[in-house]
């Protein structure tokens, strides 16, 4: 149920992609967030007509903060001890991306059995399961 509550409140919640000032204007700057600091820096005035900067009232609620769009929790799993120790009803995996083919078909068994969720789940791997 609680679950289900987080979902629906992720779902329904705007996120602001924040991009660098003048990303737009020069090439040679990436889209990463860079705070303006320049004396006369428009978006550091916030005038009208520039994108907003970075500021406490856009953070997300403390209810739903760190979950995924699912409504769970994330969890890093590397092998299946760490799968075991996972809470099926809060958390959902993430099988670590340095986990080999064999040991990730194990892993994804054991979560089936279990009844966790896998958030990165192979097509190759669902091929052969089902």
């Amino acid at each position: 149920m609680e679950r289900e509550k987080i979902k629906e409140l992720k779902k329904n919640r705007k996120k602001y992609r924040f991009l660098r000032p003048w990303h737009y204007k020069l090439k040679r700057l990436g889209t990463a967030w860079r705070r303006p600091k320049g004396l006369d820096d428009k978006h550091r005035l916030k005038l009208k007509g520039y994108p907003p900067q970075v500021e406490v009232g856009y953070r997300s609620p403390k209810k739903i903060r760190h979950h995924h769009p699912s409504g769970y929790l994330e969890k890093i799993v590397h092998n299946l001890k760490e799968l075991e120790e996972v809470d099926a009803e809060k958390f959902a995996v993430r099988i670590a991306h340095t986990v080999g083919r064999r040991k990730r078909i194990e892993i994804m068994k054991k979560a089936a059995e279990l009844g966790i969720k896998i958030l990165n789940p192979e097509e190759i791997l669902t091929e052969i399961e089902g």
